[in-house]
């Protein structure tokens, strides 16, 4: 490493910070790069938390890379929130140590879980789900908890749900929608988390909003009032969980453009030179009157990373987020999506087929011009690259369903489904 080497400065230690890291280090060898986050001095894997908790795996299990790494990749790692970032003189300016020079800036600072200004969210027993601090909190507060209540559909607030009926602890959750998460999942496959939900002992609340959560006199959650009827439900902890909002915070007044999000070409820059944006944080400007573009999942934080990576070293690259892809589980309840699944869009068919037994299902979305656009499985495992494929390439419905065996990924012994489903979904093959 020379005098004159870059300094590339990292805000941020999840996903797409890291993977942008080793990239940057595997092109410029000599550059030197510091991460810094004042949540952890090592990288870990987000999607495990409720794995932690639950004591599944231990935290150290959670680390990819031994803690040697780093300095094996001269990768210099800072434990330490950023207060302001100064633009013009290139620093960051920190809450415990001296301020921080930097020539190139990747901001990749994730997530935050959303607030609405209820009264009582900030009581002692109300937090989110999003960082190894909220798990702290969580062990603390279950150890007096009878009753939790979950305001907030989607995957984290069923993961928070999860971990605490773990514990024996009673579970309520406060929906608004009319059925779980049905502002991503079509009816039927939203009605079977509806039911894995209340046959595992949770009392589900659907169309219900948080109106307050009470104080009970010492700054301690003593419950929740719900909106529509005016019920007072008395509960220890109440998980806020209505989803999660770029975190931008700390970008305000330095010069950063924000919307939603940290606003990035498709290089993934941002108004600044020198100063870039990846991962949950970023958001996308789109042409014309399209909507700009959030993408918060795992997969799509990790190709950010790789493409900034070689950006901030001088390689021209252009995001492509190729065919959609998620996948998370409702309990015991596995669910994949390939492509695009929408709701209600004109000229896209739907081919829907479920067990008898409601714990498994297949969707296929296909169009006359495009052939199959997109796959929903619930409890039944597919191949992504044989998925990806075939959306890819166009492929028709009855080219699909006589090559369903290519795409099954589950183990040897378990049921198949391929036949029950081709004579489901018969009338497309003649």
């Amino acid at each position: 490493m020379t005098a004159a080497s870059p300094h590339v400065a990292i805000l941020g230690n999840g996903v797409a910070g890291i993977t942008a890291a080793l990239r940057l280090r595997k092109r410029r060898p000599d550059w030197r790069i510091t991460v810094i986050s004042g949540e952890s001095t090592h990288h870990w894997s987000r999607p495990a938390l409720m794995y932690v908790f639950m004591g599944h795996v231990r935290y150290r299990d959670t680390k990819p890379y031994e803690d040697s790494f780093w300095d094996e990749q001269r990768i210099d790692l800072v434990r330490d929130w950023v207060t302001r970032i100064d633009v013009e003189g290139k620093l960051l300016e920190r809450h415990r140590g001296p301020p921080i020079h930097w020539d190139k800036l990747l901001i990749a600072t994730g997530s935050k879980s959303n607030r609405f200004g209820w009264p009582g969210q900030d009581l002692d027993g109300v937090q989110g789900l999003w960082g190894l601090q909220d798990l702290g909190q969580l062990h603390a507060t279950c150890e007096r908890t009878r009753h939790a209540v979950i305001v907030g559909g989607g995957l984290i607030g069923i993961e928070l749900a999860e971990m605490v009926h773990s514990r024996g602890i009673h579970v309520t959750f406060l929906v608004r929608e009319a059925s779980y998460w049905d502002n991503v999942l079509p009816a039927e496959e939203s009605a079977m988390v509806n039911r894995v939900i209340r046959e595992a002992g949770m009392d589900l609340r659907l169309g219900s909003n948080l109106r307050e959560i009470v104080d009970d006199g010492t700054g301690k959650v003593a419950g929740v009032v719900v909106e529509e009827t005016g019920e007072r439900l008395d509960c220890q902890l109440v998980g806020l969980t209505p989803g999660v909002s770029p975190n931008v915070d700390l970008l305000e007044g330095s010069g950063i453009e924000t919307g939603r999000g940290v606003l990035v070409d498709w290089s993934l820059r941002t108004n600044v030179p020198d100063v870039h944006a990846a991962g949950d944080c970023a958001e996308l400007v789109n042409d014309g009157d399209r909507r700009n573009t959030i993408q918060q999942v795992w997969y799509t934080g990790k190709l950010q990373g790789e493409v900034v990576g070689d950006v901030l070293a001088g390689y021209e690259r252009t995001y492509d987020p190729g065919v959609w892809y998620n996948s998370a589980k409702f309990l015991d309840l596995e669910y994949h999506t390939y492509g695009r699944v929408n709701q209600d869009v004109p000229g896209e068919r739907n081919l829907y087929w479920e067990h008898p037994d409601h714990r498994h299902a297949l969707r296929v979305v296909h169009t006359p011009d495009d052939g199959v656009i997109g796959f929903n499985t619930m409890g039944w495992r597919f191949r992504h690259e044989v998925c990806e494929r075939w959306i890819r390439e166009g492929r028709d419905v009855p080219y699909v369903l006589e090559r369903l065996e290519e795409a099954h990924f589950e183990p040897e012994f378990f049921r198949r489904h391929e036949a029950d489903v081709r004579r489901a979904f018969g009338e497309p093959l003649r």
